[in-house]
């Protein structure tokens, strides 16, 4: 590199270039869809730490990608909302790559844990009668750990690559956040190498999980037909429908995101589709938890009951 090339110190992000009466009703939408989003998760929490009948390894699970989402909103949302009401759209390189590994970080999160939910419905209705030998405290902690150590590891990775690079300008990011590819742009170097780690590592926490997801599901539905109980089989039904619709939210969009070619989103789209996995689907997943779980319906009514009664 030259000597009398200019390293950049903040970033400008551009965001949604609408106009300004039109920002203020974003703030507001934006700001009504992470108020949600904090309170269904934190009471689908609430209610698993509250509830005895919860402390199951598969509300155990649910109250990390509780935990996962709320993370996930906050690592943008905030300097989005913030960015939509000022004028002067700027972060300082240093947290801009912060936002860029704590994305990174718990989007891989939340990706694997959905596959250790996956793991333990599998065990539930295949293996019922081995359940609480096979899905014991021990192993799920084991589970949960390994999702959060290796995700944060992995994004390590990303950044130490990105770290790498000499970023000399352009100074603008069009997106509302640091999004890993908007980032890319800012090198004045060749990114080949950032690129291909990328859409490797894409393959393997969104690929390889959602076929073994979908391989469970298959062995999950073949087990479900076999039960010969109504009840037993509309619960079955109820539990993986629900974590289901979950894993086709967040699997679908960020497999468009991030292995679909460039050309065939604009960067306007690329926006939406961020702005869907990183507030809309962290604000799905509690609705889709409790209103198609009956068990999270029933501890919501017990805790509601037990403090009327108080």
């Amino acid at each position: 590199m030259e000597s009398n090339q200019t390293w950049i110190t903040e970033v400008i992000l551009l965001g949604f270039q609408v106009d300004p009466a039109l920002e203020l009703f974003l703030f507001g939408f934006f700001l009504l869809f992470y108020s949600l989003t904090l309170m269904g998760n934190g009471i689908i929490l609430g209610l698993i730490y509250l509830d005895s009948r919860l402390h199951t390894p598969m509300y155990v699970f649910l109250s990390h990608l509780a935990i996962v989402d709320m993370s996930y909103a906050s690592s943008t949302v905030p300097e989005m909302l913030a960015n939509l009401v000022m004028h002067k759209k700027v972060i300082s390189f240093a947290p801009c790559i912060l936002q860029t590994f704590l994305y990174l970080a718990f989007a891989i999160t939340e990706c694997l844990i959905l596959v250790v939910m996956c793991y333990d419905r599998y065990v539930a209705i295949c293996h019922p009668l081995q359940y609480t030998l096979i899905m014991n405290w021990r192993v799920c902690t084991v589970l949960a750990s390994t999702c959060w150590i290796f995700s944060f590891l992995l994004a390590l990775v990303h950044i130490t690559l990105i770290l790498r690079l000499p970023f000399c300008g352009p100074q603008k990011i069009n997106h509302f956040f640091c999004q890993i590819m908007s980032v890319f742009k800012l090198a004045c170097a060749d990114t080949r190498l950032n690129q291909v780690v990328l859409f490797a590592g894409s393959a393997f926490v969104l690929v390889g999980p959602l076929c073994l997801v979908l391989v469970s599901y298959l062995h999950i539905l073949a087990a479900i037909l076999r039960i010969q109980s109504g009840e037993g089989r509309r619960k079955a039904f109820s539990t993986c429908s629900s974590h289901l619709c979950v894993v086709g939210l967040f699997f679908g969009s960020a497999i468009v995101m991030y292995m679909a070619p460039k050309s065939s989103h604009s960067q306007e789209q690329r926006k939406i589709l961020s702005l869907f996995y990183s507030l809309f689907n962290p604000m799905l997943n509690p609705l889709i938890y409790s209103l198609r779980n009956a068990e999270v319906k029933m501890a919501l009514k017990r805790v509601l009951w037990k403090q009327r009664s108080m």
